[in-house]
């Protein structure tokens, strides 16, 4: 993992921008393309088959798909044949293990099969796939007639193996045309550091509190010490994650696409429902378009809502890993979002802001729990840890030496996880552009020294939505 950062930091990103802007406006498709394939076989050397067949037929499929001379009843068994082939891989790659072992432990029985390795991104790259198809059945999109500028849109390595997920409506016009310019290539680079700067910075060295925790949870911690536990979790996530979004927005803007923010500072909701609006954006969007308002959207009564938001965190949990404790954790949500739609609508209102917030973060943090522990026992054990109800001390010593180490890292991490920082550089770029153009470079240089040094001297840099 370190060799393959440094490559991808220092070699890799660095040759294939350097190459794609000395290309003519007629070869940087193919520079790019040939990158994102290379860097898919890089980490996945026999699944490059696999993306390149799945590129191929769901090209193939979906020129079909936008063709005239075809009855509805044709196109529409063009399309449950995609979908299912599409969802059929996925299914085998990514739950076949969970379903051969959920029929063993009903039938107390052990299967000696083989169980597949799961492709990197494999969730995102099907996902931008299906939606793909839908818009072109659904008349919303013409099917691109170019194979080239198909397979960037599937395989463009920015966005690739964790998202966001990208709508071909939305970059449409991109993949035909765009423009490079400095201005666009340095606030992509800007950005690029800063995602990167939030995975080594702040989210590989918060987690290394939760996973102090984690195992000490075993042995049993405190009630405080287990919150601020699963709060460095639920702030290493965030960092990890949309440290990668603002890694792959970034990569787009400096080759010339602009991709959608995929967080909006989510720890600052005042409820639930707008958490999930503004956390994973792309993949709420994704459901909401395409499985949420297919089946009636909230446009229904109190029994079809409930079923609508059921099916709709259904999937959201288990699109996340294929365990039960992610559809346990999808239907927590579900259940959250559900109780706020039909109760407390009109009652959170009226609430104080900072309620609000406390009652949103409380619920979130809970879910982080079920998110994270696989089992029953381990995540009723660290609930029972939270809430003081395993006979566990209040605060106690672990908690007072953990807050020596990382008291100023948690503390700039809350920060960092609000607006608070944007805030501040609008304000002293509105009142001095000179000032804050001298600040921003020291800090940008500042951060490139700190990474640079960090992922030098670190072995342990894996993104979590590597796994999804």
């Amino acid at each position: 993992m370190l060799f393959s950062s440094l490559f991808f930091t220092f070699a890799f990103l660095p040759s294939t921008t350097i190459m794609y802007y000395l290309a003519g406006a007629h070869f940087r498709d193919i520079v790019l393309l040939v990158a994102s394939l290379f860097f898919y076989a890089w980490g996945e050397p026999i699944y490059i088959l696999l993306m390149c067949s799945s590129i191929v037929v769901n090209y193939l499929v979906a020129n079909l798909l936008g063709r005239n001379d075809f009855d509805e009843r044709q196109r529409k068994l063009f399309l449950l044949g995609s979908l299912a082939l599409n969802l059929g891989c996925l299914a085998y790659f990514k739950y076949f293990g969970m379903i051969v072992d959920t029929i063993a432990a009903i039938g107390c029985r052990d299967f000696n099969v083989i169980i597949p390795a799961l492709p990197i991104g494999i969730s995102f790259y099907t996902f931008q796939t299906l939606a793909y198809l839908l818009d072109v059945y659904w008349g919303k999109i013409k099917p691109q007639r170019n194979l080239l500028q198909y397979a960037l849109y599937i395989s463009m390595f920015p966005q690739l193996v964790a998202g966001p997920i990208v709508n071909y409506a939305d970059i449409e016009s991109q993949l035909s045309a765009r423009s490079l310019t400095l201005t666009g290539f340095s606030s992509g680079l800007r950005r690029f550091l800063c995602g990167l700067a939030k995975k080594i910075l702040l989210a590989n060295n918060i987690g290394l509190l939760w996973m102090e925790v984690k195992t000490m949870s075993n042995t049993g911690v405190s009630a405080i010490m287990a919150w601020v536990g699963v709060l460095a979790f639920a702030l290493q996530i965030y960092f990890d994650f949309s440290g990668y979004s603002d890694m792959a927005i970034g990569l787009g803007e400096m080759f010339g696409f602009r991709f959608k923010e995929n967080f909006r500072y989510p720890y600052v909701s005042r409820s639930v429902s707008e958490f999930w609006r503004r956390w994973h954006i792309s993949l709420g969007s994704w459901f909401r378009e395409y499985v949420y308002i297919p089946l009636g959207g909230n446009r229904v009564g109190r029994w079809r809502l409930a079923l609508n938001l059921f099916v709709v965190w259904f999937l959201t949990g288990i699109w996340h890993g294929a365990s039960w404790n992610f559809v346990a954790w999808g239907l927590y949500f579900g259940a959250a979002i559900l109780l706020e739609n039909l109760v407390l609508r009109t009652r959170i209102a009226r609430w104080p802001k900072v309620v609000c917030h406390v009652y949103s973060l409380v619920i979130v943090t809970v879910g982080w729990v079920f998110f994270e522990f696989q089992s029953t026992p381990e995540i009723f054990n660290y609930l029972k840890l939270m809430f003081g109800l395993a006979d566990n001390a209040l605060i106690g010593h672990f908690f007072w030496a953990k807050f020596r180490k990382y008291s100023v890292l948690f503390l700039v991490c809350i920060i960092g996880a609000t607006p608070c920082p944007k805030n501040v550089a609008l304000l002293i770029r509105k009142k001095n552009n000179k000032v804050y153009t001298m600040m921003a470079n020291v800090y940008y240089a500042t951060l490139t020294f700190m990474v640079t040094a960090y992922l030098v001297g670190s072995t342990h840099n894996p993104f979590i939505y590597f796994r999804f």
